[in-house]
């Protein structure tokens, strides 16, 4: 009797007992603590993802705007949108990417709009011990880009200092275009020496440099690190090149370019006196084009493309009244229209020196895509409408230039920017 009363005494007093709770009730919670930690850091994770693949969302709508203000195609802006989606840490062999233009949904379902949608299955590491359905992110991203103006200067080099500059003791007003650089340098465009100018808007992807009279009719401010410019030519095509060389008699005093509206001139072509271009595409193919100072040259509908080496050298006292072509394919198979001058591509960089006396008229765009033009001409064409478009840009004369050119065949450069929008 004594036996049992003690074991249940003992029982008893076990049972009313506090000590060693903590360490128990600590032991029965140690899985959900483990538990919420495992569960903290799979979510954890898929934050970080969600971040990553919205970044990159973003960007390649931002892209895609870019690439639909240049005029790309849906196939085009698609892959585009894809490749910088990528570069940008979305991993495409675990997801989608799906492109629309305009977007399906929200309030930007506009033609100038492109939504992209990125989809990304993220793995399970911790709480695979609780469930191993997929986890899947999903970002969206629509980007707008809205016109800014046109420029009727740009220089495309992309890290040039003072890859367009208006140095010197010139005055130059531009009425509705814009002057860009689309270079990154921190002095991508440079107004100094004692220039004047007087333009809309002043761009550039790196900074801008001015210490001379500066006087903007649009902005408020110059614009540097804009969105760089697309080579609005970069599709045109250079001409077929003729096998055979035309001969220019010393005392020429005209050229035409016969039944198939093209000629190639070999070694340069030097002018000192009056001389008319007939309407045509003429190719000079090494050498110097030089006007010397008692030239007076004129041409309407021409187009002299530069090749092999081939330089602009015109006299200050030269005189020039030259337009080019105003409709494509007016010559050969290709796009004519606008364009005046035209340097081969491949032509590694040299300085295309264009001078000419206050009566000189250059109507249309003197297209320079790997070289220098140094305009120290005091002209520009009809009603302003010439336009340059070079590997960089030195301008020390004085010029009036508009966009305003309807029947010249010029359009003017369109100047965009783009804004993420949702």
């Amino acid at each position: 009797m004594k036996i049992a009363h003690a074991i249940r005494h003992a029982l008893s007093h076990w049972c009313r007992s506090r000590r060693g709770n903590v360490a128990i009730i600590a032991g029965l919670l140690i899985p959900c603590v483990v538990g919420l930690c495992v569960m903290g850091s799979d979510v954890g994770y898929w934050y970080y993802r969600e971040r990553i693949v919205q970044a990159a969302a973003d960007a390649a709508a931002y892209d895609g705007a870019v690439a639909l203000s240049s005029g790309s195609t849906a196939t085009s802006i698609t892959s585009g949108a894809s490749t910088s989606a990528t570069a940008n840490g979305w991993y495409s062999s675990k997801g989608t990417i799906t492109v629309h233009t305009p977007p399906t949904s929200g309030t930007h379902q506009t033609s100038d709009s492109v939504e992209v949608i990125l989809t990304e299955t993220e793995p399970r590491f911790f709480s695979l011990i609780f469930s191993n359905a997929a986890v899947q992110v999903r970002t969206r991203a629509v980007a707008t880009y809205y016109s800014s103006g046109l420029a009727c200067m740009l220089a495309l080099d992309k890290t040039a200092q003072n890859a367009l500059q208006f140095w010197g003791n010139s005055t130059d007003t531009m009425v509705n275009c814009n002057v860009m650089s689309d270079s990154i340098n921190s002095q991508s465009l440079g107004i100094g020496g004692s220039a004047n100018v007087t333009a809309p808007c002043v761009l550039a992807v790196g900074g801008v440099y001015v210490s001379s009279s500066l006087t903007l009719t649009s902005c408020s401010t110059t614009s540097p690190y804009s969105k760089p410019v697309l080579d609005p030519y970069r599709s045109t095509s250079a001409p077929t090149i003729p096998s055979t060389c035309t001969n220019v008699p010393g005392n020429a005093t005209s050229l035409t370019t016969g039944s198939t509206h093209i000629v190639k001139i070999c070694n340069g072509l030097r002018i000192n006196s009056s001389f008319t271009f007939g309407p045509g595409v003429y190719v000079i193919n090494g050498g110097t084009f030089a006007l010397d100072g008692l030239a007076n040259v004129s041409g309407s509908g021409v187009m002299f493309y530069l090749t092999n080496g081939a330089s602009v050298s015109f006299n200050a006292t030269a005189r020039m009244n030259l337009s080019a072509p105003t409709s494509d394919n007016a010559y050969y198979t290709g796009e004519t229209a606008g364009m005046l001058f035209f340097g081969d591509r491949t032509m590694s960089n040299a300085n295309q020196t264009f001078n000419g006396d206050s009566t000189s008229v250059l109507t249309g765009a003197i297209y320079f895509p790997s070289q220098t033009v140094q305009m120290n001409g005091n002209y520009s064409g009809v009603n302003g409408c010439m336009q340059v478009v070079a590997d960089e840009i030195s301008y020390s004369g004085n010029v009036r230039m508009s966009t305003n050119c309807s029947g010249t065949g010029l359009s003017g450069i369109p100047l965009t920017k783009v804004l993420l929008d949702e």
